[in-house]
């Protein structure tokens, strides 16, 4: 069963911008793409710095606030060091202006 959990409306997190969230008890940094929406992990796998609120987006790459670790926030997936690892990724969709992600 596809578990969606409301998080936003699209109109809330305009392009280009990024977002902290709680979602059931888990921070998750939701970026807008050019009007596609990305939902990661939000805790730096460096040092655990917030990636959406000190963090910073360019394009689709989240450069980390603290030590400016990057990650690519459509896969989750390290592009520079510090940090050693991925975060995890998770699917969006868009259902009545509303930004959903899919908790598994």
């Amino acid at each position: 069963m596809e578990d969606y959990i409301f998080v936003c409306l699209v109109t809330e997190l305009p392009p280009g911008s990024m977002r902290t969230y709680s979602v059931r008890g888990k921070q998750i940094a939701l970026a807008n793409v050019d009007g596609s929406f990305f939902a990661v992990d939000d805790t730096c796998t460096h040092e655990q710095c917030s990636l959406g609120s000190d963090g910073a987006l360019d394009g689709n790459v989240i450069i980390c606030g603290c030590h400016g670790a990057q990650y690519d926030v459509m896969t989750g997936d390290v592009l520079a060091p510090p940090a050693p690892r991925n975060v995890s990724s998770y699917e969006t969709k868009i259902e009545d202006e509303k930004v959903m992600i899919k908790m598994t």
